[in-house]
């Protein structure tokens, strides 16, 4: 008889593994279900799954469940109903030794203050076992390694954050829960986490990723769920998204005398398709371009269609 390795790791990791689970999923959600009062449910019947390998994004208006839902993935709710696993396991019966597999990086910072960025992480090292990765590679990996030495109360917001994900890259796990892990960090920041994100993905890793910064979402996720009144009521790719909803328009910047004008086509109907080509024809066209709406965009439309 010829065993799957695969198999008996994730068995012998998580107690309550089901065999029939799909072995693509990361993670699994099915008719999840979760309120802090009875008369009052937060997660109103979520179905999800995520990919081995895929970057995922919960996008979502503050209340909508984001934070819930990251809770009982992590084994912090376990009053819910339904299905809730990660790498197969149920969230309400993760063994202890199952959070060496799982990165989590919070909104807030979650460090000891009057320890430096070195200490700190040397510290959480310890409590993995010491079989992660370099403190220092990982300092320069979130560009800190010149603050390593500083106390954490002597660091920015945005510091403050980057030392979280550090703190999530240092066992080098498997999945990753990053819950706005671009908030206070400025634009060459976002970059290299954005880079540092795509990389995650491109060594097989799972990026559970909860965040209001949707154009951080449609340059790096390979899917978006849109959470809303406590169910996930979209799921797509960002480009079919927007393609799903957009109207065929071209922007079209030409001359008028000694200024220009700028105008936009919906390029349906036989007599906005004539006064394009008479711009076309006239020769004072400066610049055009299509035109699609914003993941923002799909994000409000499909959201106020959706009713508590």
């Amino acid at each position: 008889m010829q065993f799957n390795a695969r198999l008996i790791d994730k068995a012998a990791h998580c107690p309550s593994w089901d065999r029939d689970s799909d072995m693509n999923d990361a993670i699994l959600i099915s008719n999840l279900r979760f309120g802090y009062r009875r008369s009052h449910e937060v997660l109103k019947g979520l179905d999800l799954t995520v990919g081995e390998g895929e970057v995922f994004g919960i996008l979502g208006p503050s209340g909508s469940g984001k934070s819930t839902l990251q809770s009982i993935l992590l084994g912090f709710e376990r009053g819910y109903s339904g299905v809730a696993r990660v790498l197969g396991c149920e969230a309400r019966n993760f063994p202890r030794d199952f959070y060496r597999r799982i990165g989590v990086s919070f909104e807030l910072p979650a460090a000891y203050q009057q320890l430096t960025a070195r200490e700190n992480l040397q510290l959480f090292a310890t409590l993995q076992g010491e079989t992660g990765r370099p403190v220092d590679e990982v300092l320069a990996e979130v560009d800190l390694l010149e603050q390593g030495a500083k106390r954490v109360r002597d660091l920015s917001k945005g510091m403050k954050i980057r030392l979280n994900l550090a703190r999530a890259l240092l066992h080098d796990p498997e999945v990753y829960f990053l819950d706005e892990p671009t908030s206070g960090q400025d634009p060459a920041r976002v970059r290299l986490i954005r880079s540092l994100i795509l990389e995650l993905r491109a060594r097989g890793k799972t990026v559970l990723l909860s965040t209001h910064d949707m154009a951080v979402a449609e340059r790096i996720c390979d899917r978006v769920g849109f959470l809303v009144a406590g169910r996930i009521v979209k799921s797509e790719a960002p480009s079919t998204l927007k393609r799903s909803t957009a109207e065929p328009r071209v922007e079209v910047v030409y001359r008028s005398g000694e200024s220009e004008k700028r105008e936009t086509f919906p390029l349906v109907g036989l007599g906005e398709k004539r006064r394009f080509l008479k711009l076309l024809a006239a020769d004072r066209i400066v610049s055009l371009c299509s035109v699609e709406p914003s993941l923002e965009d799909v994000y409000m439309r499909v959201a106020s269609g959706v009713s508590e």
